[in-house]
């Protein structure tokens, strides 16, 4: 079982925290934010919490992409799924074993800051999309 989203990009966007990662629903983003990597998220909860009890006792990978030009760039991060969550609004993957309701995935082996930082780059941009696509592994 698989489950895909899209975010866009925004100019705070600065992929700089070294223990997780964020996709939001909100359009807005402080540049106290440094872990938030995609904004106007559309993922459903529901549906999240679905792939997530398929997925338990098994790793996740979480598949991000952007388009540069004609060029994909793709990062790929596997983590352990949180039976807990449940948020609406947030979505966190965790190189800790930290659970809370907006914990998506724990014990991953990357975190905002270990992107590709050309990745990064183009994430500052409010019109860039980014595909997020997530498999058991």
């Amino acid at each position: 079982m698989g489950y895909r989203f899209s975010a866009f990009g925004h100019p705070n966007i600065r992929a700089a925290h070294k223990t997780t990662l964020e996709f939001t629903k909100e359009s807005e983003l402080s540049l106290e934010g440094d872990c938030i990597i995609g904004v106007k998220a559309n993922f459903d909860t529901g549906k999240l919490r679905e792939f997530v009890k398929v997925s338990d006792g098994k790793r996740i990978r979480m598949v991000i992409r952007v388009q540069a030009g004609k060029k994909m760039l793709e990062e790929a991060i596997e983590a352990r799924p949180n039976t807990l969550f449940n948020d609406n609004h947030e979505l966190v993957v965790r190189k800790t074993d930290f659970r809370s309701g907006r914990t998506l995935g724990m014990h991953a082996d990357k975190a905002a800051s270990e992107l590709d930082r050309g990745m990064a780059e183009l994430m500052r941009n409010s019109g860039q999309k980014i595909e997020v696509v997530l498999e058991t592994l």
